[in-house]
């Protein structure tokens, strides 16, 4: 049996902004465009910017594999305050001064995260417990036991500091949590942390670079938006 494919069977890339979730993105593609299935390749949280990768038509079945790409990213850091989500949305935990450093310290701090390592998951987090997402217990103030899950950290570098704000990039394995990791740097340091911004930049083959601007695609027509489609037997070749 030969299998035909449709020009929207196929991977978008977008450039996500801060404010909407991927769910937002992916239900307004949807919706604009009239695709009956879309899906997305690793979700963004709404604060994070960048590459977000939409799978379109028969294309939703190659999302497990697309999303098990490795990952590469760039933000910054606050010091000196720490917070339940260990990022900037979450409510603040805890206020410390943050003693001088230099990015020769932060760089030593960050080769101490290289390789393989068991991460948690944050609570606030969409990880499911017993089919509930721990972020829905959060909210309750509830806290369960998670698994740590192995992560790899390829590489972790700061490239300017500038008291409390430290930006960096980081290359890594799926399902690494960032802000886990600014959260366990800010412990190591002993003033507390929190993830202040991050952007997806690259995920597996794909580029931000090559991605195309959220509010451009709600604005395009469906023949610009087949244009942008990358075709499934594209994606099913690797």
């Amino acid at each position: 049996m030969i299998r035909t494919f449709e020009a929207l069977d196929g991977a978008l890339l977008i450039d996500k902004p801060a404010g909407p979730t991927s769910h937002d993105v992916v239900e307004n593609v949807r919706h604009q465009f009239r695709i009956p299935k879309v899906g997305h390749c690793g979700t963004l949280d709404p604060n994070a910017t960048g590459l977000l990768i939409l799978v379109l038509g028969k294309a939703t079945k190659l999302s497990e594999r697309l999303m098990s790409d490795d990952k590469v990213y760039s933000g910054s850091i606050r010091f000196g305050e720490s917070t339940d989500s260990y990022d900037v949305d979450g409510e603040l935990t805890g206020s410390l001064p943050v003693m001088p450093m230099t990015l020769d310290e932060l760089n030593q701090a960050a080769d101490g995260f290289l390789g393989d390592q068991m991460q948690v998951p944050p609570m606030v987090s969409a990880v499911k417990m017993n089919g509930v997402p721990l972020y829905k217990l959060a909210r309750k103030g509830i806290e369960v036991e998670r698994k740590p899950r192995l992560i790899h950290i390829y590489s972790f570098r700061f490239t300017t500091y500038e008291e409390p704000v430290a930006w960096f990039r980081v290359a890594c394995t799926k399902g690494t949590y960032v802000r886990s990791i600014a959260h366990e740097l800010g412990a190591k340091m002993g003033c507390g942390a929190h993830l202040a911004t991050l952007r997806r930049e690259v995920s597996g083959k794909f580029d931000v670079a090559d991605a195309i601007d959220y509010e451009d695609i709600l604005n395009a027509s469906n023949e610009d938006l087949e244009k942008r489609v990358i075709p499934f037997l594209t994606l099913a070749r690797g």
